[in-house]
């Protein structure tokens, strides 16, 4: 399998949440969706609490902790949200379709709500900064 699309919402969860799902298959579109399939299931502060612990779990499983970014996956998170709250669409291919920059202009977008460069601030992989020039929601 070379890509995560194959698997219903329900297989991708659960072979993530198992560690079963191939690492090479976690990409920046894969991050999005476990945001959207956390956020329909189960809301958003739910998924701004569980989605960084079980992809910072992913990365130490899949032998790559120095991936992990805490800001990033909640911004990302929140990112995700905050597009969801005006999708028409009801599955996430369509949501990523209906929403593009999410995808194609992700660093740009997150960039617009921080004056720091988040990508690479050491402090961002440990702990949530909040963004200080325009909120997620």
């Amino acid at each position: 399998m070379r890509s995560h699309h194959h698997l219903t919402d329900i297989e991708f969860e659960k072979q993530f949440i198992s560690g079963k799902l191939d690492a090479d298959l976690f990409n920046h579109e894969a991050h999005l969706r476990l945001a959207w399939i956390y956020i329909t299931k189960y809301g958003i502060e739910s998924a701004v609490n569980s989605v960084p612990k079980h992809i910072q779990n992913f990365a130490l499983h899949a032998g790559a902790p120095q991936k992990f970014n805490k800001t990033l996956t909640i911004a990302a998170t929140r990112a995700v949200y905050h597009f969801m709250l005006k999708s028409t669409s009801d599955n996430f291919f369509d949501f990523v379709m209906e929403f593009p920059q999410l995808k194609y202009g992700f660093k740009a977008l997150i960039q617009s709500h921080y004056n720091v460069d988040i990508f690479r601030l050491e402090r961002s992989k440990q702990e949530f900064i909040e963004p200080d020039l325009m909120p997620f929601d």
